[in-house]
């Protein structure tokens, strides 16, 4: 499935834009499965720190955190390599 998405650009951002070839079909998927995938990882991250923002007990340590964020890219890597 595929859908048309009309853009209204300012004159010089299409014109640059169309430059760079970034208003090519494959380039824009690109571009936002990109930046679907950042603010995806960036929802995971606030997640967690929610988490260890609300545990019982002392904070965690930058080593601990650190840790975490390790883990957590690890898993993502993980499931971005499946596809």
């Amino acid at each position: 499935m595929s859908t048309t998405i009309q853009l209204d650009l300012p004159e010089d951002v299409l014109r640059d834009a169309r430059t760079f070839g970034l208003l090519e079909s494959g380039r824009m998927t690109a571009l936002l499965a990109e930046e679907v995938r950042r603010r995806r990882a960036g929802q995971e991250l606030k997640s967690m720190l929610d988490q260890v923002r609300s545990a019982p007990g002392e904070p965690p340590t930058m080593e601990e955190i650190n840790a975490e964020v390790k883990a957590a890219r690890a898993e993502r890597r993980g499931r971005e390599a499946r596809r």
